[in-house]
This record gives structure tokens, sequence and C-alpha cells, in this order.
């Protein structure tokens, strides 16, 4: 995906299950809407330039996640989330 496209927010239920995640360094299935799946623990949520991510450590390595980019997350404490865009 294009990093300079339109940011377009996620809903805010969703942002707060991420934020919750980050706060309790839970390790998330994720899976990014170009049909990567990764498992990797929240970190942290950075807004940077009008878009947000979600800062993951991804086996040792530090990576920053676009929330609009994110298809869908899984935590057992959360189920599966389908991240949907904001109203």
């Amino acid at each position: 995906m294009l990093t300079n496209e339109a940011y377009k927010p996620i809903n805010c239920d969703d942002y707060d299950n991420l934020e919750l995640a980050c706060q309790n360094n839970w390790l998330l299935s994720l899976e990014l809407k170009n049909g990567e799946k990764l498992s990797a623990k929240a970190k942290d949520m950075v807004s940077r330039k009008n878009v947000e991510y979600l800062a993951i450590d991804l086996a040792g390595e530090q990576r920053e996640l676009r929330l609009d980019h994110i298809a869908s997350f899984s935590h057992p404490k959360l189920g599966t989330v389908v991240v949907s865009e904001s109203d």
C-alpha cells in the first residue's frame, strides 16, 4: 500500500482496543489489508503528521503499522476485531 495515500481514521472502539493491548503489552495476531499476517507485541500508539500508527515488536524488530492498513487483530481477551473506518 502506498504510504502517501490519505489517512482514514479507524473506529474509536477499535483504537481503544489497540490502546488496551499496548498498555498490557499483549501479543496480537494481526492481518494487514495487503494480506500480510503478523504475530507481534503491541507497544505504543504513535501519531505523526496526522497519521496514526501501532508500534509493535516483531521478534525484536520494531515496526510501525498505519492503523488504516490493519484489516483485523485478535487476542484472547479481545476476540477478533475487524477494523472499520471512523464514521
